[in-house]
C-alpha cells in the first residue's frame, strides 16, 4: 500500500513537472525577457527616487506635480510609446512647499537653540515671514475675554483648541459665518446659565430652609426637595475669534495633532482663493505632547517663546493639471485596451513615496521592460497616471466621463493604490478564469519567494456597485469596468503599517519595500501583456448580478 501510494505520489509529481516545463517551453518568448529584465535589471525603485526625492510631495498645483508629469511624459517617450497628456482642470493659485524649522525657548527647558518642534502645516496655508519669533498664549472663548486680552495677541502664537485632523482652519465666508453662528450661540447659552444659576441659588436656599423646617417639625406635612437644574454646555469650535485675532497681529495658529501628523488642504479654501486673498498667518498642526507641554507652561504663566520659520511659497495662477498615460498602440486590436496604473499627486508635507509611488512606479517600470521585451502587444495598454486623486478622483473621474465609448472596450484596469506589498493573489468570476489562470506558471517564476495563485471566485456575482472606494478604480467600477486587483501579502514580515504613512508627515521614499515593489511591476507587466495578446477581451458575464 505505501509502495502505491508513493508511486501514485511520484507519477503526480512527474505529471506536474512535464505540465510546467510544457507551459514554460509554449511561454510567449516576451512574457520570458520581460521576466528575465524584471530579475536582472528592474529599475522601479530608481523611478520611485525622482519622483519622490528629485521633485518631492506631488501636490496639485505645485512645481513638484509638474515636473514630475513632465518628466514621466518624457520617459515613456525615451521608451517609444506614445503619450496621451490630458488636460483635467485648473487650480486658482499654485503652492510649493520649502523647509519648516521651529523651537521652543524659555520656561524650564531653555539652553543651546532650545527644543526643536515637531510640526507640519497644511497645503495651501501661509507660511512666515522670515524667522518669527513670539510668545504664546491660549486663544479667548468669548468676547470679554478677546478684549481682555487683545493687546496681548499682538506678535503672539496662538493656541487653539481641538484635535487636528489633518485640515486647515475653514477661513472661507462660510467658516466665518459658522464661528459667528457659534459665538451667537454662546452668548444665549451664557444668558440661559446666568439664569440658571440663579434659580439653583434659590433651589439651595430653599432646601436648607427646609431642611430646617423638617427638623423642628420632625419632618411633617412638609414640601417635598427640590432639583438644581444642569447648566448647559457651551459650543466650541477652534479660533472662534480666529478673524479679529488675524486683525489684532497675531503671528499664527497652533493646534496640537497626535503623532504622525496627517497634513491635508482644505477645497473649500482654495476653491475661493486668489492670489489676492491669500491666507496671511501660519496654521500649525504641532506634536500632541508638545502642544500639551507649551501649554501647561502658558496656564503656569511661565516665560516662553516660540520661534518658527515656514517657507510656504505661492503663485500666480491659474495653474492647469494632467493626467498622463502612456500608450503602447496594439497591433490588431487598438481600439481595445488592457491598462494599469495610479494617481501623480500626493501630498507634499512628505513625498509620496507610498501614497501613491505604489502605483506610479509598477505602472513606469511594466511600461519599460515591456518595450524592451521587444513587445508588440495585439491590444493597446494604457499606463495611467492619474491626476488629483487627493482632490476626489478628479483624474480617473474625468477620463471616465469624457470618453464614454472606450468603456466598453475596456477589459481590465489594474489600479494600485495602498501598501507597497507583494502581489500574490487574484479572484475574478468563473468567465474569466481560464484566461487568468493560463498565465499562473509564468507569474510563479517571477520570484519564488512570492508564489502567484489566480482563484475563481464562487458564489453570487455581487451587486452592481454604486459606490466602489476611494481610488481611482473607483469610477471604472461604476461603470461596468472590470477592475479585478492584485490581493497583497506582506510575505516576509515587515510589520508595514499603512494607517502610519497615509496623509501624513512618514510618507516617503524609505518607508516604500523595494522587493515588493519590483515583483509588483514584473506581475503588472506580465499580466498586462498575457491580457492585451488574448484573441479576445475578457468575457464580463456574471462579473455582477443584474
Amino acid at each position: 500500500m505505501k509502495k502505491l501510494l508513493l508511486g501514485t505520489i511520484l507519477c503526480a509529481a512527474i505529471l506536474s513537472l512535464s505540465v510546467f516545463e510544457a507551459n514554460a517551453q509554449q511561454q510567449d518568448p516576451v512574457i520570458s525577457k520581460i521576466i528575465e529584465i524584471g530579475q536582472t535589471d528592474n529599475q522601479t525603485m530608481k523611478h520611485l527616487d525622482v519622483l519622490s526625492n528629485r521633485f518631492g510631495g506631488r501636490l496639485v498645483g505645485s512645481d513638484a506635480y509638474n515636473n514630475a508629469a513632465d518628466w514621466c511624459e518624457y520617459m515613456f517617450k525615451k521608451w517609444g510609446l506614445e503619450v496621451w497628456r490630458e488636460e483635467v482642470g485648473e487650480v486658482p493659485v499654485g503652492f510649493n512647499r520649502g523647509p519648516w524649522f521651529g523651537r521652543m525657548i524659555g520656561g524650564d527647558v531653555t539652553g543651546v537653540g532650545g527644543i526643536s518642534l515637531h510640526f507640519t502645516t497644511p497645503s495651501y496655508t501661509s507660511g512666515t515671514k522670515g524667522v518669527q519669533r513670539g510668545h504664546v498664549v491660549k486663544e479667548p472663548k468669548t468676547r470679554e475675554e478677546f478684549e481682555k486680552m487683545k493687546g496681548t495677541l499682538k506678535g503672539a502664537w496662538v493656541l487653539i483648541t481641538g484635535r487636528s485632523s489633518g485640515w486647515p482652519i475653514d477661513y472661507s465666508a462660510k467658516g466665518d459665518s459658522i464661528r459667528a453662528a457659534i459665538v451667537a450661540e454662546n452668548i444665549e447659552i451664557d444668558r440661559k446659565n446666568r439664569e440658571i444659576e440663579t434659580y439653583n441659588k434659590e433651589v439651595d436656599a430653599f432646601n436648607r430652609t427646609l431642611k430646617s423646617e423638617k427638623v423642628a417639625s420632625k419632618g411633617k406635612n412638609q414640601p417635598e426637595k427640590r432639583e438644581k437644574k444642569e447648566f448647559i454646555k457651551r459650543k466650541d469650535a477652534p479660533a472662534l475669534f480666529y478673524r479679529e485675532m488675524v486683525d489684532a497681529g497675531i503671528l499664527g495658529i497652533i493646534q496640537s495633532a497626535p503623532v504622525p501628523i496627517t497634513t491635508l488642504y482644505d477645497r473649500k479654501n482654495l476653491k475661493n482663493m486668489t492670489f489676492e486673498t491669500l491666507p496671511t498667518i501660519p496654521d500649525i498642526k504641532l506634536d500632541e505632547q508638545q502642544y500639551a507641554i507649551i501649554e501647561k507652561m502658558v496656564e503656569r504663566r511661565e516665560f516662553i517663546q516660540l520661534e518658527f520659520d515656514i517657507r510656504n511659497h505661492f503663485k500666480m495662477g491659474p495653474v492647469k493639471f494632467h493626467n498622463i498615460i502612456g500608450v503602447m498602440k496594439g497591433s490588431e486590436y487598438p481600439d481595445e485596451y488592457v491598462m494599469a496604473g495610479g494617481h501623480l499627486d500626493a501630498f507634499d508635507v512628505a513625498t509620496g513615496g507610498v501614497d501613491c509611488g505604489v502605483g506610479l512606479t509598477p505602472a513606469l517600470e511594466a511600461a519599460r521592460i515591456i518595450a524592451e521585451a521587444g513587445g508588440k502587444p495585439k491590444r493597446t495598454i494604457l499606463f495611467c497616471l492619474w491626476a488629483a486623486e487627493e482632490f476626489g478622483l478628479w483624474g480617473s473621474s474625468h477620463f471616465v466621463n469624457n470618453h464614454p465609448e472606450k468603456l466598453e472596450k475596456i477589459s481590465n484596469y489594474f489600479n494600485r493604490d495602498g501598501s507597497p506589498l507583494a502581489p500574490v493573489e487574484i479572484t475574478v468570476p468563473p468567465a474569466m478564469y481560464e484566461d487568468f489562470a493560463a498565465i499562473e506558471p509564468a507569474l510563479n517564476t517571477i520570484n519564488p519567494d512570492f508564489p502567484f495563485k489566480v482563484n475563481k471566485r464562487e458564489g453570487a456575482a455581487p451587486p452592481f456597485p454604486s459606490r466602489a472606494g476611494g481610488s481611482d478604480h473607483a469610477p471604472f467600477a461604476k461603470k461596468g469596468v472590470p477592475v479585478y486587483g492584485f490581493k497583497l501579502k506582506d510575505a516576509k514580515g515587515y510589520n508595514f503599517s499603512y494607517r502610519e504613512i497615509w496623509h501624513t508627515d512618514k510618507d516617503l521614499y524609505n518607508m516604500s519595500i523595494p522587493e515588493y515593489q519590483e515583483h509588483a511591476s514584473v506581475v503588472t507587466a506580465v499580466m498586462l501583456y498575457h491580457l492585451a495578446n488574448l484573441d479576445h477581451l475578457l468575457n464580463r458575464e456574471g462579473m455582477y448580478s443584474k
